[in-house]
């Protein structure tokens, strides 16, 4: 049977979707998956704290190093009506793509005054996006920095505040470019970090920046219809290196988020994983053979997502239904200031088994 969306709903009551972080970036809980072929997944409750405990000597944690830009814009049409605009992706120094929220769609040739400080003229369309020009005398982020506005999920019912400027970002975030947080990597402190490597777990660096697609619904029942949206990612030969030298001595791959899976999965489809950069649209379903990862570090997800897909596919479609509906049971908090899980890939078999069934 070929899947469909309902394949990846549940039922999530509103109020485990959390709204602001702990006090603490390590003190949320960790519900630990580890798929067993032809049994019921073990399910283990645990803190993020506890982490070192779950992780080995000699495994890698790969990080998402990407930096949260303001990218939420306010201001008028030249027309007088109010626009808001969400920044997609820098498409160049001066360029963005962007999501244009107005009564009436701005056309090709229209200008925008944003946060009363400057103009972008619409060149057009891209797809859903429109193509916005900057003013050519400044630096594409250092303007959004200064004008724009953090932009916080949809799911959250308030405006960003002071603390998020710092909660929002990872303390490792170096690489301005993303719209939205690698929300995995919010857990880790530099106590934790610090911890980790006094375990002997080995720590590499990857650039992934989310675009504002990734909150997108999916619209169409049938998933083979379903396109992704695109987004840019940089992988560093120390980075391969390192997990070659991992793969080599033995030990786990641990992405840190989808995100870092999404990029490292998708460098490898071609063959060997290289350095470089490039842009993915790769849609993760189950039946698809991972070629990189070990085991994830991960958010919970919205119902009927992209990510919900990713991570059935990783631990198995029956795997994910019973962990969640364990989250939910247990109070677990949802979505990016919510809990997180540690997955263990299911087994190589058991994902040919579906590849052949679909």
């Amino acid at each position: 049977m070929p899947l469909t969306l309902s394949d990846f709903d549940y039922i999530l009551p509103a109020e485990l979707i959390a709204q602001a972080p702990l006090v603490e970036r390590s003190a949320s809980r960790l519900l630990v998956l580890t798929p067993e072929a032809g049994s019921a997944p073990v399910l283990a409750d645990a803190c993020f704290t506890d982490l070192p405990d779950l992780v080995r000597p000699g495994d890698l944690l790969v990080f998402n190093d990407t930096r949260v830009i303001h990218a939420r814009l306010h201001g008028v049409k030249d027309s007088g009506g109010q626009v808001e605009v969400l920044i997609e992706r820098a498409v160049g120094p001066h360029e963005a793509l962007a999501q244009v929220r107005a009564s009436k769609s701005p056309k090709t040739g229209a200008r925008l005054h944003l946060a009363d400080a400057f103009d972008v003229e619409v060149l057009g369309r891209v797809g859903e996006f429109f193509h916005l020009r900057f003013p050519a005398g400044e630096d594409l982020f250092e303007l959004l920095e200064r004008h724009g506005k953090l932009p916080l999920p949809p799911y959250i019912q308030r405006a960003a505040g002071d603390a998020d400027e710092s909660r929002y970002q990872t303390v490792y975030a170096r690489d301005p470019g993303s719209v939205a947080a690698p929300t995995a990597g919010l857990h880790f402190d530099q106590a934790l970090l610090d911890r980790l490597v006094e375990r002997g777990v080995c720590c590499a660096w990857l650039t992934l920046h989310v675009g504002a697609g990734t909150f997108q619904p999916v619209r169409v029942d049938d998933l083979g219809e379903h396109r992704m949206h695109r987004e840019r990612y940089v992988i560093p030969q120390e980075t391969v290196d390192a997990i070659a030298a991992t793969r080599a001595a033995g030990g786990r791959v641990i992405a840190v988020g989808t995100t870092s899976m999404r990029a490292l999965e998708a460098a490898a489809q071609e063959g060997a994983l290289e350095a470089g950069s490039g842009e993915t649209e790769i849609f993760i379903l189950p039946g698809f053979r991972f070629q990189v990862i070990d085991a994830l570090i991960t958010n919970f997800h919205l119902p009927k997502s992209t990510l919900m897909m990713l991570v059935s596919a990783f631990a198995g479609m029956d795997s994910i239904r019973r962990a969640y509906a364990h989250a939910v049971a247990q109070r677990y908090r949802f979505f990016s200031y919510g809990d997180a899980m540690f997955i263990t890939r299911r087994n190589e078999a058991e994902n040919d088994k579906l590849n052949n069934a679909i």
